[in-house]
């Protein structure tokens, strides 16, 4: 073994002379476990199956992908830590496999992956490292980041060459470890919701924030898959009356070394490592291959209350970050093949911000995902997927290409192409943004939507045409291609970012908490604090913050599109002007349940679910085609119709002046399509009328033919909201809108 001081100038060398070094090593590798043989196996599945053979011998058959590896291990641990290696001498089709018999389900495991150290070319094997299997279904232990972990040595004097310098200790008592699980569920007993896009409200969730403080769920079970499925959770989703839940990341994640060392750890799991296990953290049963029945038996939960389950998932990068990061899995199980290099391969390209990207061309990086993604329909229950930087995935060689493998694949899979899918239709890389591009079967989320209704709220809108389009299902972006109002997945809050009541608390970012000198985060927040940063005693700033949120909500649930709210923002919840809580794994995050007491907040529910409620029984509000704008009938009567304060409709030039106020007329006279009988479809006609201005104001209601008189249904200048039949005016006649609110009305006669 060389000094450290020799090795310090070898690397240094090599890398003034940009040559392609041996192995530099660094640290001496433990004594050798007591290995055992096993039979050839098969390549497929991937990952480790539990089967009991034609000779009745039970045990377990693994299988890796590893291509360019020259030698592969599987490493197994007893209850102590103790390790017994099983060479892998079996290879088909770049798949190393072997059965081995007595491996039962319970079974801990990883994988030493031997090969070439050459990182100036992309290879990083190292044999020192324990590597998760990318098909391991439970993962027993946490993550946490000490040197040993590092393929390379993390702390190098010389930190330009660090990554250069192999790591020979023995990581494997510092990471977690695969686990056996076998699994025969057939999902017989199971009835998925199946509802419709147009149909659903969907409910962005973190299985433990939700379930935390939650007073009625037992305190062992909060924060946990059982929690969720617990009666007291589902009850709130059911009375609120969302059709789905979007889970923040439950695939298995690891934190970031950066915050660890500041006594943090990624909340929100944007930092994958596992694609087929639950996050073992979110289990209260176990973790030892109980947290996939745990998880399987809240989906059964929720599915029996109507309600579906879509997962937030992150196959755009990894927790190995770039060449400075850990090596826990891919990394060193071929580092060529799973991630996107950049010309100088010691480098990764990076269209993520998180240091690493996959490299989805790769076949077989595609054939990880789209099993990931199967797996988790097929075999824990799941409805639909919601992805993380989605442009990413839609990269081919560099650019995004929507004709790119990967949506390619998607479109025709028989499993996948029948589940729901929700692009966030952007990266961080040259090309991107991607809003409005996406093929048909894709959803996605509009943050146009987002920043015109925001604008339009805070008095920052120059004109309204874009308001116009986006209060309509956004026709502008997704009128092509066969694609549907409801491609747009329309929100004004998502967990990344201020929530609701911050959104009219505070105009800037306070994000103080997260160690990070308030840099992180966006700036762009449009936001306005109605006169106070920050919580204030004021009761004039305090009523217009929750009219201000009122009107918010009631825009967001009678837009044409699929409403998406964020768990809490129902309730008022804060996080003290916090916009990027990544890292908060306390009561900034979590719900608090108390805010139910409070009068004003408990009325702020009440809107909410009785919003949800209007929507789910009129059918015009939640429409499966485009408005046309025409005539459908002799009368004159449009589909949809825009209207000034003047009761007059909207003349070109009225689109492209300042408006305070807008009236927005749907006719539920001409709905297209039919009933599942075959009938026509045929609803209540509506006028929505949204006024932002800072005085009341007179709005004159149309007359004839559009209506004969009008039945005020919501009216958010009203802390409680009177159950319809509410006041009703004639047609013709003026109404006086308050300051900031939203009047609705149902069109009679």
């Amino acid at each position: 073994m060389t000094s450290a001081a020799e090795q310090r100038a070898v690397a240094q060398e090599r890398a003034a002379q940009g040559a392609h070094p041996e192995a530099v090593v660094y640290g001496a590798r433990r004594a050798t476990p007591p290995t055992v043989s096993a039979r050839p196996g098969t390549p497929t599945p991937l990952g480790a199956r539990f089967r009991v053979g034609p000779d009745a011998v039970a045990g377990t058959n693994f299988a890796l992908w590893a291509a360019g590896a020259e030698a592969v291990q599987l490493c197994l641990f007893d209850e102590r830590g103790r390790e017994t290696r099983v060479r892998l001498t079996e290879l088909t089709h770049e798949i190393w496999h072997g059965f081995v018999p007595g491996v039962m389900p319970g079974q801990r495991y990883g994988f030493r992956v031997d090969g070439r150290w050459d990182p100036w070319i992309g290879a990083r094997w190292n044999p020192a490292k324990l590597l998760l299997d990318p098909y391991a279904r439970a993962v027993d232990g946490e993550f946490s980041l000490p040197p040993e972990v590092y393929g390379h040595v993390r702390d190098w004097p010389e930190q330009q060459v660090a990554d250069t310098v192999r790591d020979d200790r023995d990581s494997a008592p510092y990471v977690p470890k695969g686990v056996v699980v076998h699994d025969d569920d057939d999902w017989s007993d199971d009835h998925r919701p199946k509802t419709p896009w147009a149909d659903s409200v969907i409910y962005e969730l973190h299985v433990r924030g939700f379930t935390r403080l939650h007073p009625g769920i037992p305190e062992k079970l909060r924060g946990t898959y059982a929690g969720l499925a617990h009666p007291a959770a589902i009850e709130h989703l059911t009375a609120l009356g969302v059709t789905a839940v979007e889970l923040l990341p439950v695939h298995q994640f690891a934190h970031e070394d950066h915050l660890l060392r500041r006594g943090l750890t990624n909340y929100w799991g944007y930092n994958s490592i596992g694609y087929f296990a639950p996050h073992a953290a979110y289990a209260a049963s176990g973790t030892t291959g109980q947290q996939v029945g745990e998880f399987k038996r809240m989906v059964r939960a929720l599915h029996e209350a109507g309600i579906e389950v879509i997962l937030d998932v992150v196959y755009n990068h990894t927790a190995e970050a770039g060449e400075l990061g850990p090596t826990l899995s891919l990394k060193g199980i071929d580092n060529r093949g799973y991630y996107r290099l950049q010309n100088d391969a010691r480098r990764y390209a990076d269209y993520t911000g998180c240091g690493n990207t996959l490299h989805v061309v790769q076949p077989q990086v595609l054939r990880l995902i789209t099993d990931s993604l199967r797996y988790w329909v097929t075999e824990m229950g799941v409805d639909g997927f919601r992805f993380d930087l989605a442009a990413a995935l839609a990269r081919s060689m560099h650019d995004v290409d929507m004709l790119s493998p990967f949506l390619a694949v998607i479109a025709q899979d028989p499993v996948l192409r029948r589940v729901k899918l929700i692009a966030e239709p952007w990266d961080i890389g040259s090309g991107g943004y991607q809003v409005g591009a996406f093929p048909p079967l894709w959803t996605e989320w509009n943050d146009r939507y987002r920043d015109a209704v925001r604008d339009f709220w805070r008095g920052a809108l120059p004109d309204v045409r874009d308001l116009g389009y986006r209060l309509s299902g956004s026709s502008d972006l997704y009128a092509w291609g066969g694609r549907r109002p409801y491609a747009s997945v329309n929100f004004i809050t998502a967990h990344d970012g201020f929530t609701l009541r911050d959104l009219v608390s505070y105009e800037s970012k306070h994000n103080e908490a997260n160690g990070e000198g308030n840099r992180d985060g966006t700036n762009d927040n449009r936001a306005w604090n109605c006169g106070a940063e920050g919580e204030t005693d004021k009761e004039r700033v305090r009523s217009l913050r929750r009219r201000q949120l009122r009107n918010l909500l009631t825009t967001l649930l009678l837009s044409t599109g699929v409403p998406m709210l964020v768990a809490g923002d129902e309730l008022g919840r804060t996080q003290r002007g916090n916009n990027n809580a990544y890292c908060q794994d306390n009561e900034v995050s979590w719900l608090d349940w108390t805010l139910l007491e409070d009068p004003g907040w408990r009325a702020l529910f009440h809107l909410t679910s009785r919003l949800i409620a209007l929507r789910h029984r009129h059918p015009v509000l939640r429409r499966r085609a485009f408005f046309s704008g025409r005539a459908h009938s002799a009368d004159g009567l449009r589909d949809l119709a825009w209207f000034t304060a003047r009761g007059e409709e909207m003349t070109e030039g009225d689109w492209y002046a300042p408006a305070a106020t807008l009236g927005m007329y749907l006719s539920g006279r001409d709905i297209p399509g039919r009933d599942e009988q075959g009938a026509p479809i045929l609803d209540d006609s509506f006028l929505a009328v949204l006024h932002t201005g800072d005085r009341s104001a007179s709005f004159v209601l149309p007359g004839p033919p559009w209506a004969e008189s009008y039945e005020v249904v919501v009216d958010t200048s009203r802390e409680e909201q009177e159950e319809a039949p509410g006041v009703v005016h004639t047609a013709g006649t003026s109404v006086m809108v308050a300051e900031r609110s939203v009047m609705l009305l149902r069109v009679i006669g």
